[in-house]
């Protein structure tokens, strides 16, 4: 057990007074490392929430810089930040929710090549993309490297995520098997999304990489669970581990490659 001081134990006292949580909960939070792949949408209220639940150390992976468009989801960036680093701002305003955290900063692209040394050093990994082609790599990754993480997808007005334990539930490709081809499914640039969306999205990707580190209730294994916020319903789909699976099967990958480039998607609910 860790030495608390006063600031600490006020900071995290509502976590610690969580009966399920309590000081050994917020201590294997603290102990943490989690790994942020995407500073926009999701990113945002990830990164938010991460850093204020005190996790010890935060890696977040991203190319691109702040564009003013961004700025009406991406709730960690602000206007004096277009043309600043996503990793970088998000950085910023992490250490000024939470100065006891570490932020990792990766200014680059998730490929084939770097995703495995990235995702490494990380007890667990959030996908917070927007595009097929980057979600499928994660998938294929951290099934290789047999990292547990949370996969998150938005466009318009719905949101779906699911929480993968490779070869013990069903990962992405169980589901959705391999990318759509490119221009068959509208982007968020071009069929739009509602900003409160994906900090809806977020916040659950967030919890489940809570209740990973604490032990605490049952991440969405085996579970695809979607919303629509037109009417605010949500749904959870029953899913089953595919064991002719081309990722987490029998006979599975044995190395990665790249996937070709198709942007931001979304299962419907009517399809789900």
């Amino acid at each position: 057990m860790r030495d608390w001081n006063d600031e600490e134990l006020e900071r995290y006292s509502r976590h610690i007074i969580l009966e399920d949580v309590g000081i050994e909960g917020q201590e294997k939070i603290i102990n943490s490392k989690v790994l942020i792949i995407g500073a926009g949408g999701l990113g945002s209220p990830i990164a938010f929430y991460l850093a204020a639940a005190g996790v010890g150390e935060i890696g977040i992976v991203d190319g691109d810089t702040v564009d003013i468009s961004n700025l009406q989801r991406q709730i960690i960036h602000t206007t004096n930040d277009v043309g600043v680093p996503k990793v970088e701002s998000a950085k910023q305003k992490m250490l000024l929710l939470n100065p006891h955290v570490r932020v990792n900063t990766y200014y680059q692209m998730i490929s084939a090549d770097n995703i495995l040394d990235i995702i490494k050093p990380y007890d667990f990994v959030i996908d917070g993309t927007d595009n097929f082609a980057t979600k499928f790599l994660i998938n294929d990754a951290c099934v290789l490297a047999n990292k547990p993480y949370s996969h998150g997808g938005i466009l318009r007005f719905s949101g779906q995520t699911m929480t993968i334990n490779p070869h013990k539930s069903a990962c992405y490709a169980c589901v959705f098997n391999a990318p759509p081809p490119p221009n068959v499914v509208p982007t968020c640039s071009t069929a739009g999304i509602l900003g409160a969306v994906a900090g809806m999205l977020g916040t659950i990707q967030a919890a489940e990489a809570l209740k990973f580190i604490t032990g605490v209730g049952t991440p969405l294994y085996n579970t695809l669970l979607s919303f629509e916020a037109k009417n605010m319903t949500f749904r959870n789909v029953k899913l089953v581990k595919n064991p002719k699976c081309r990722v987490c099967g029998d006979q599975g990958l044995t190395s990665l490659t790249d996937y070709e480039q198709a942007v931001c998607e979304v299962k419907n609910d009517k399809n789900s």
